[in-house]
């Protein structure tokens, strides 16, 4: 089956308008098989290293000469994390070409440690690169009647592609263990991959709940700082989402602490050990689960220069997702896991206090309709269209 990823436009849009681009996503998202349909479209114009293979990373031990050898080419790096060295040769080499002239479409950067690149990056390419975050498939990526196995077995293409749900499992589960046994140790201080995983376990559970640092290190027998410092490394390796409270209303009592939010809803399933629809849904973190999964996929189609937050009082009114535009305009919206959705009076408090101008309950069925209170209930296809619709910052 071919999926087409959303992305692939705008990479080739900002290609045009930047000298450098990076595509930041976790690993197996698809960040290389993007690039190469790119570089596929584009024969004899583009050179492909991956900086995990020896024989590709040798190339650059005089990276200027090679560079140079190139530079007619779109140049590819893939885990260019990797070499954090590079970066400042780039910014000489764009530099340089852009005084030639060639002011745009000379590299192609991909990674897997979204913080760690934005860190290595952001201070030599200051101007220079544009960052296109890559989220596992979306509802419009994947067929129309393909959305339940879409939120069962989640977004990374091989699990949603697996030829039964066995196979799927199988693979998210091999993914899981990959990246606690052999990727986490790259990347720096030793991590206890035991450990590691009980906590990624433990936030899956408590899906959409906010962090307790300290009851999670009572239960892991670790500092609060130490279980920050683990969840701080998976919201970097883009695993994890930390969705931070909205703080405008200082008149009332606001909950502070992020809810944390397992990414991938095929990865939550995995790690509570849930195969098919009926185990997910028999399951307790069914709704946290769904939630996660319908915020990653407003997330992203949402235009740069959005803000996204969550709402609640310490009196329960509450709102799952708050979005607020760059022109002041503020989205109210609930999700539940219903075709049938009811609102509690929280919710509209809530809205009250934030001064949402618009209200949403995103729900699991088919139909789009105007609700009590002026609340649009719709469908998760239709409220992505919406966000998609909204102007970008300027």
């Amino acid at each position: 089956m071919m999926l087409t990823r959303l992305a692939l436009p705008v990479l080739q849009r900002w290609l045009a308008e930047f000298p450098a681009v990076a595509i930041l996503g976790p690993r197996q998202v698809g960040k290389t098989t993007l690039a190469l349909s790119l570089a596929n479209a584009r024969p004899g114009a583009t050179t492909y290293l991956d900086l995990e293979s020896p024989a590709d990373l040798a190339k650059l031990a005089d990276a200027d000469a090679w560079l140079e050898t190139h530079r007619d080419r779109l140049v590819i790096l893939d885990e260019v994390q990797r070499m954090p060295e590079l970066f400042a040769r780039l910014r000489g080499v764009i530099d340089r070409r852009r005084r030639a002239g060639r002011r745009t479409g000379q590299f192609l950067l991909l990674g897997s440690a979204a913080g760690t690149l934005l860190r290595q990056s952001s201070e030599s390419l200051a101007g220079r690169i544009a960052y296109l975050d890559l989220s596992p498939l979306i509802v419009p990526e994947v067929p129309h009647d393909a959305a339940q196995r879409l939120w069962i077995r989640g977004g990374f293409p091989e699990s949603f592609l697996a030829t039964d749900d066995v196979a799927s499992l199988r693979w998210r589960q091999q993914f899981i263990a990959t990246y606690l046994e052999r990727d986490l140790p790259q990347l720096g201080p030793r991590v206890p991959a035991t450990t590691l995983r009980r906590l990624w376990t433990m936030l899956a559970h408590e899906q959409g709940r906010p962090l307790d640092a300290s009851r999670l290190a009572g239960a892991l027998a670790v500092s609060g700082q130490t279980v920050a410092r683990y969840v701080d490394l998976l919201v970097d390796l883009m695993l994890v989402r930390r969705l931070t409270p909205w703080t405008g209303n200082l008149g009332k009592r606001l909950v502070r602490s992020p809810r944390v939010y397992v990414r991938d809803s095929g990865l939550v399933h995995a790690l509570l050990g849930l195969e098919t629809f009926d185990d997910v849904v028999g399951h307790p973190a069914t709704g946290g689960s769904w939630e996660g999964w319908v915020i990653e996929n407003l997330l992203a189609v949402a235009p740069p220069g959005t803000d996204a937050s969550f709402y609640r009082t310490s009196s329960g009114a509450e709102i799952d997702l708050l979005l607020t535009w760059p022109r002041g305009e503020r989205w109210a919206i609930e999700i539940r896991r219903s075709s049938a959705p009811t609102l509690a009076k929280g919710f509209h408090i809530a809205a009250d206090d934030v001064g949402a101008t618009q209200r949403f309950v995103v729900h699991s069925g088919n139909e789009t309709w105007l609700a009590e209170s002026g609340v649009v209930a719709i469908t998760v296809a239709e409220m992505q269209r919406r966000v998609a619709g909204q102007p970008r910052s300027r």
